[in-house]
């Protein structure tokens, strides 16, 4: 075996169920402890050289990582902050296992963490302000506006508002009716809810059933036609996850049981069209397709060899465009001996913004120990089905040295959506949501609509009998008026701000 073969040989999960204050530094501190105990070799945490962190919603801090370096004792060579993006975890996976493939770095610790129910909850334990300019000694990942101007002039500027309209779109794909679809969903959903009752880290504790999962009220309250509340990333957790990987020299060196070896097989990320809105077909992902097709075949795998699977499973819309890119049918990810998930997934287990990856990788490697012949795959997801990683890990050693593909600059050249603003007239409805407040009422109906030119428009509507047109019949491939209007922000945002310019809608009757 290659002595600079990258292993994972820690992994440590926290989930904080006390009613007391906490924060996510010391959510990751213990994760960071867990992992280090788990390799059962506590001197490993003196060989680290790197040390990166996920970026975290509620830890406002501009290097995280020199504040964990220093509850830890130990003095690393470098931190490193991420982005915002669900593909962190694997960025900084792929980042170190390929430094340390290429010999520039020996052991890595990866970790991350979210104290938002605290924050919330007035229990957040709070932390040190670093100096002003204050910065890791480097950041991963893409910081660019995950919208078009088009899009966020629709208010479609968060994830519960964009994962609906992925998910009418593989309805008019397959279809199904409305009533018909929402009983999938609930069927699917409650398949992850069962994974979870397992998951000693899940936040849920009895799986809803799907009835549970699909009737709206109360306690499951409408998000975005057709999810509701219990069909969304849950946030408000607090939770944190870590992970060692050092090269199998390292290892043998740190005196590492070979028995806790997971071997990091192959990465890969690609990313789609950077706006929803420019992508021909919404129920599709040729960047999740090309990021499969990386791993497995530098594996010498295909679909059927993965004994284990998790697929990024911010909403239902995901899995299911993840699972076509894959290969699996709906069969597949209803099987109760291989489900796509080890978790339960971000709505059951928790959803801890950007770190869910690390907890699915820790999970999939403690999987991977007990039964080391077998291979494992976990997939990622940033913003809006926009950017796309995966890994394939094994307790097999690789026959094939660790790579990393990037396959973005391939997926690129695909033909695109021109996206027409100030669009008049006649169009096409190809999918649509209705965004509700707080209170479970309707706010917003939103469509993405084809133009006889073939380019694609964003509009939105306040107007009640629109909304009810929207949620009363379906709209799939009806047409719609288009005009200009202006509308003010939703309810849950600042009101008092002027009416902005948008493209309006209607339904005719």
């Amino acid at each position: 075996m290659d002595p600079r073969t990258p292993v994972i040989v820690g992994v440590g999960q926290h989930t904080w169920r006390d009613a007391t204050p906490t924060s996510p530094r010391e959510l990751m501190r213990l994760a960071i402890e867990g992992a280090v105990a788990d390799t059962g070799a506590p001197g490993v945490l003196g060989r680290v050289q790197s040390l990166g962190v996920v970026d975290s919603f509620s830890w406002g801090t501009a290097d995280p990582a020199a504040l964990l370096a220093e509850d830890l004792g130990i003095s690393p060579a470098e931190t490193v902050y991420t982005h915002t993006s669900g593909t962190s975890p694997l960025d900084l996976l792929a980042d170190s296992a390929g430094r340390i493939s290429a010999g520039e770095l020996d052991a890595a610790l990866i970790t991350g963490g979210e104290a938002v129910k605290a924050l919330f909850g007035g229990r957040y334990g709070g932390g040190p302000k670093q100096p002003e300019g204050t910065a890791p000694s480097r950041m991963l990942g893409i910081d660019r506006e995950p919208q078009h101007a088009a899009e966020a002039a629709a208010q479609l500027l968060i994830p519960v508002a964009f994962y609906p309209l992925f998910e009418n779109a593989i309805r008019a794909d397959a279809g199904s009716g409305t009533d018909e679809h929402l009983e999938w969903l609930g069927r699917l959903w409650a398949s992850f809810a069962d994974v979870a009752t397992v998951n000693p880290h899940a936040v849920m504790g009895a799986a809803p059933s799907a009835h549970d999962i699909t009737t709206a009220g109360p306690r499951n309250r409408m998000a975005a036609a057709p999810y509701r509340k219990l069909m969304t990333a849950n946030i408000f957790v607090d939770q944190a996850a870590a992970l060692v990987v050092c090269s199998a020299e390292a290892a043998r060196a740190a005196g590492i049981d070979p028995a806790n070896w997971v071997f990091v097989h192959a990465t890969a990320t690609a990313n789609d069209h950077w706006f929803p809105s420019e992508r021909p077909h919404l129920h599709r992902s040729p960047a999740i397709a090309a990021v499969g097709d990386a791993v497995l075949t530098h594996a010498g795998l295909d679909i059927d060899d993965i004994a284990h699977l998790d697929l990024y499973s911010c909403f239902p819309s995901a899995v299911q465009v993840a699972a076509t890119e894959l290969g699996l049918n709906r069969a597949a990810l209803t099987d109760r001996n291989r489900p796509p998930t080890v978790t339960g997934g971000l709505t059951f287990a928790g959803g801890p913004g950007s770190n869910y990856v690390t907890h699915s990788v820790a999970t999939l490697a403690t999987r991977l120990r007990a039964e080391p012949e077998q291979y494992g795959l976990a997939t990622a997801v940033g913003w809006y089905l926009t950017k796309h990683a995966g890994v394939v890990l094994s307790g097999r050693p690789p026959d094939t040295p660790y790579a990393h593909h990037d396959r973005t600059t391939e997926v690129s050249r695909l033909p695109r959506r021109a996206i027409t603003t100030g669009a008049t007239g006649a169009a096409t409805v190809e999918t649509y949501t209705v965004v509700y407040g707080r209170s479970g009422e309707p706010e917003r109906g939103i469509v993405l609509c084809g133009l006889p030119d073939g380019s694609r428009a964003v509009a939105a509507s306040e107007a009640p009998d629109t909304i009810a047109a929207l949620l009363g019949s379906d709209p799939l491939g009806t047409k719609a008026d288009l005009f200009p209007t202006r509308l003010p922000p939703p309810a849950n945002r600042e009101r008092s701000a002027p009416p902005a310019p948008v493209t309006g809608f209607h339904i005719p009757g």
